[in-house]
């Protein structure tokens, strides 16, 4: 396994960041927990979650299963960044969602709770908050710090000016200021590329994409289950049924799997420090674990460009 900086922290993570969304709700605890032992015995040391996945299982699920998972073995505890998330409503309480003040302690203690240990490695915003004043949010945040309950702060789902935004207030006030974005990113979505990745670079962020494999789009032919063989999928796959095809006969002359090559792909590109993964099983785990070894030639990276067009970055790539 390969390991980078998070963003301009000193704190290193693997390439490979394991996706929880699925555990408690399509994966099974069991499962879940297997699949967290073999990442971390393959050398992934980032677990991403947030407290409202659960799925029909409940809100909160997600972080129960890892929590005893971790309190299984101590040295889990030891070795493992944990990430988790606040904002999304966790019931149907007008305070019990946002970035409030307020509701940000609360939810910082119950993730500490389901998850069994003292501290967040990494308390990620799950999506922008309009409604909460910038510094009322750093307010939670620093209290949080002063208790020793968090170490960074991430944003998700953040635009390039609310990452601005967020660390020029941070920097005002002698302050660490977001570390890391978690945002939507893969080779059929570059629109990260206009502005989010630019401010990234500027404020020492790093990237983090979900959904690297555009819901399975960017995954070997058609023969899926789940979620991938919804409508609304087949019908992206129809629409994109060329620039699939393209990429899957490059894919084929490189004799690597597509997906392996779309994770690989992120990796490339400046500024990105983990790709989320998602594995549903053991198996699925093990197929991408040589993606941080996989070099892509520049040739290989400008025929990707030429399937799937970049976006530039902002201002240049509409202002002039």
């Amino acid at each position: 396994m390969q390991y980078r900086q998070l963003g301009r922290s000193g704190l290193k993570v693997s390439e490979l960041c394991l996706g929880t969304m699925n555990f408690g709700s399509r994966t099974s605890p069991q499962a879940a927990q297997d699949i967290l032992s073999a990442a971390m015995e393959a050398g992934i040391n980032f677990i991403d979650t947030a407290n409202q996945y659960g799925g029909d299982s409940g809100v909160g699920t997600t972080e129960t299963i890892i929590g005893q998972w971790l309190a299984q073995d101590p040295n889990r505890r030891h070795n493992a960044v944990i990430a988790t998330k606040v904002h999304e409503p966790m019931s149907n309480g007008i305070n019990d969602r946002g970035l409030s003040a307020r509701h940000i302690q609360m939810a910082c203690e119950a993730s500490l709770k389901r998850l069994q240990v003292e501290h967040i490695d990494l308390y990620q915003m799950h999506h922008i908050d309009r409604t909460t004043p910038v510094d009322e949010i750093w307010q939670a945040m620093d209290r949080l710090y002063q208790q020793g309950k968090i170490t960074y702060v991430g944003s998700s789902n953040f635009p390039g000016w609310a990452i601005a935004q967020a660390n020029e207030r941070a920097q005002s006030q002698q302050r660490l200021g977001l570390v890391s974005e978690q945002g939507l990113y893969n080779l059929l979505e570059r629109r990260a590329e206009l502005e989010v990745l630019p401010a990234c670079r500027e404020y020492g962020l790093g990237l983090i994409p979900w959904s690297p494999l555009a819901g399975g789009l960017l995954a070997a032919g058609s023969d899926v289950s789940g979620r991938r063989q919804a409508p609304a999928m087949q019908q992206a796959r129809q629409a994109k049924a060329e620039q699939l095809q393209a990429f899957h006969n490059l894919c084929d002359d490189l004799r690597e799997v597509p997906s392996n090559v779309a994770l690989a792909w992120l990796l490339h590109q400046p500024g990105v420090t983990a790709t989320i993964i998602g594995p549903g099983t053991i198996e699925q785990l093990q197929g991408v674990l040589e993606v941080p070894q996989l070099r892509l030639s520049q040739e290989t990276l400008d025929k990707i460009d030429e399937i799937f067009p970049p976006c530039g970055a902002a201002p240049e790539a509409y202002a002039w």
